[in-house]
C-alpha cells in the first residue's frame, strides 16, 4: 500500500474514530447479544470481587470462634474485634479507590481489570494462612487495595460499552450477576464456618475457595475488548475503530459514513488531570456532592450487609441459625437488581437512589424491632433489596456524570469516601451495637439515609438519555 493510501486510511479512521464520534456511535447502538455478553463477562469477573468483599460479614462468626477476633471490644478502636477486620477491608478499599483509581485511566480498563483481580486474590490466599490478628488485618488491608481498584475499573468499563438508554439495565444486570456470589459465599459460610474440615478452620476454606475460583479471569479477559472510548481518548483511533466495527456488526448496523474533515476533531492525546483539578470548575461541585453522598450511603449498604450474622446473634439467635437466616436473606442480593432492571431506565437515576434510601430506613427499623423468624427474614430481604437497588443506581450514576478522560480517577475519588466511611463504620457499628443494640445501629443508618435523600434529591444532576461526555 502506498504512502498516499496509508494516509487516506488514517484520515478515514480519524473522521469516524475520534473521541466525540466514538461517543455518538456508542450512543446510537441498538441492543445486541454481543453487548450483553460483554456486560455479563465483566460482571462474572466482578463476582470474585463481590465474593471477597462480602465474606467479610459471613466469616465473622468463624473468626470469633477461632479466637482470632472478638465480636465487640472494650475500646472504641479495638484492633482485636470484628470491627477492626471490617475496617481493614475498607481502609484498603479507600487506598485502592482514592490513590490508584487513575490506573484505569492511564493503562486502560482491560489490563487493570485483569491484574487487580489477580492481586487481591493472591493477597486473600496469604490472609487465609495467617494465625495472628496483626497478620490477618495486614493482608486483609492489602487485599482491599486490589478490590478497590477493581470496583472502579468495572464501573468505568461498562459505562463506556453501552449507550445511555440501556445503561441503567446494564448496571442492574451487572449487579445481579456480580451479587450472585453473595448467596454462594453465604451457603459456603453456613456449611463451612461452624466446621473444621481436615482440621482447618472453616472460614479459611471460604476465603481459599473464592481465590482459587478467580483464576477464571484468565479466560474471561480473552473475550473482552478494551473500551473504544478510552482508546479514542488516548489517541489510538485505529484500535477504537476496529472494536467499533465489531460492535456495529454485532448490532446489525453499518459503519457510519465519515463526516466532512472540517467538522470532525481527530483523535488527540489525553490531557493530564491531577487530583487537585477535580476540585476546580467544572468538576468541583460534582465531586463534593458525590463525596458527601458516598460518606453516607456506606452506612446503609455496609452497616447492614457486613453485620447481618452479628446483628442476628445480638438479637439472641445462635451462630448456626444466624448463618442460616443470612443465607436466605442473601438471595435478595442478585434478585433485587433483576427486578430493578424492569424500571432502571424509566426514571432518573437520582430518584431511584432517593426512593431506595427511604426504603432502607423504613425496612431497617422494622428489622430492629421484629423477633419472629419469618418477619425478621422478610424485613432483612427488603433491606437488602433496597440496598442493592441503591447500589446499582449509584454505580452507574457516579461514573456517567464524569468525562472519559477522568472517569475512573474521579469515580475513584468520590467512591473512596464510602470506603473511608465504611472503615470507621466498622468501629461505629460495633460501638452502637454494644451501647444501644440493634435499634441503635438502624437509628444511625436512618440518619445517614436522610442525608442521602436531601443531597441527591436537591443537587443531583439529571442524566437520563444523555450521551457520555455530553
Amino acid at each position: 500500500m502506498s504512502a498516499v493510501e496509508l494516509g487516506s486510511v488514517a484520515d478515514l479512521a480519524n473522521t469516524t474514530s475520534g473521541p466525540d464520534q466514538i461517543s455518538r456511535r456508542l450512543e446510537a447502538l441498538p441492543t445486541s447479544g454481543y453487548v450483553w455478553r460483554l456486560v455479563i463477562l465483566l460482571s462474572l469477573g466482578g463476582c470474585f470481587e463481590i465474593y471477597d468483599l462480602f465474606f467479610t460479614g459471613y466469616i465473622a462468626p468463624g473468626l470469633a470462634r477461632s479466637g482470632l477476633m472478638t465480636t465487640t471490644t472494650q475500646a472504641f478502636f479495638g484492633f482485636s474485634g470484628i470491627g477492626a477486620f471490617v475496617a481493614a477491608t475498607f481502609a484498603g478499599l479507600f487506598i485502592g479507590t482514592f490513590c490508584l483509581g487513575f490506573l484505569a485511566d492511564r493503562y486502560g480498563r482491560k489490563a487493570v481489570f485483569t491484574y487487580s483481580l489477580l492481586f487481591y486474590s493472591a493477597a486473600s490466599v496469604i490472609m487465609a494462612c495467617q494465625t495472628t490478628p496483626g497478620g490477618l488485618l495486614l493482608w486483609r488491608f492489602i487485599a482491599g487495595i486490589g478490590i478497590g481498584i477493581e470496583v472502579i475499573t468495572i464501573d468505568a468499563y461498562i459505562t463506556e460499552l453501552v449507550p445511555s438508554w440501556m445503561r441503567g439495565r446494564a448496571f442492574a444486570i451487572n449487579q445481579a450477576v456480580m451479587l450472585s456470589a453473595v448467596p454462594i459465599v453465604a451457603a459456603l459460610s453456613w456449611w463451612l464456618v461452624p466446621a473444621t474440615p481436615y482440621g482447618i478452620d472453616g472460614w479459611r476454606w471460604v476465603v481459599l475457595i473464592g481465590a482459587a475460583a478467580s483464576m477464571i479471569i484468565w479466560v474471561l479477559r480473552l473475550y473482552v475488548p478494551e473500551s473504544p472510548l478510552w482508546l479514542a481518548r488516548n489517541g489510538r483511533a485505529a484500535e477504537a475503530e476496529t472494536i467499533m466495527r465489531t460492535l456495529d456488526a454485532a448490532s446489525g448496523t453499518a459503519a457510519p459514513r465519515p463526516a466532512p474533515a472540517a467538522a470532525v476533531a481527530s483523535a488527540r492525546a489525553p490531557v493530564e488531570t491531577g487530583y487537585a483539578d477535580l476540585f476546580r470548575p467544572p468538576y468541583a461541585s460534582l465531586v463534593v456532592l458525590f463525596m458527601i453522598f458516598n460518606l453516607c450511603q456506606a452506612f446503609g449498604v455496609y452497616g447492614f450487609s457486613n453485620w447481618v450474622p452479628a446483628l442476628l446473634v445480638q438479637k439472641g439467635i445462635n451462630v448456626t441459625k444466624s448463618l442460616q437466616y443470612s443465607f436466605i436473606i442473601a438471595f435478595a442480593y442478585p434478585l433485587a437488581p433483576l427486578l430493578a432492571a424492569t424500571f432502571a431506565d424509566r426514571f432518573e437515576r437520582k430518584w431511584i437512589i432517593c426512593g431506595a434510601a427511604a426504603a432502607i430506613s423504613v425496612f431497617g427499623l422494622a428489622f430492629a424491632q421484629l423477633t419472629a423468624p419469618a418477619l425478621l427474614i422478610a424485613s432483612g430481604v427488603l433491606v437488602t433489596g433496597a440496598n442493592m437497588t441503591l447500589s446499582y443506581a449509584y454505580h452507574a450514576y457516579q461514573t456517567e456524570v464524569f468525562p472519559t478522560a477522568i472517569r475512573a480517577r474521579a469515580a475513584g475519588l468520590v467512591y473512596s469516601m464510602s470506603r473511608l466511611s465504611a472503615t470507621f463504620s466498622g468501629f461505629i457499628v460495633a460501638f452502637m451495637l454494644k451501647e444501644a443494640g440493634v435499634i441503635g445501629v438502624f437509628g444511625l443508618i436512618t440518619a445517614a439515609m436522610v442525608i442521602v435523600i436531601v443531597t441527591i434529591g436537591v443537587w443531583g444532576p439529571l442524566v437520563r438519555g444523555k450521551p457520555l461526555d455530553a
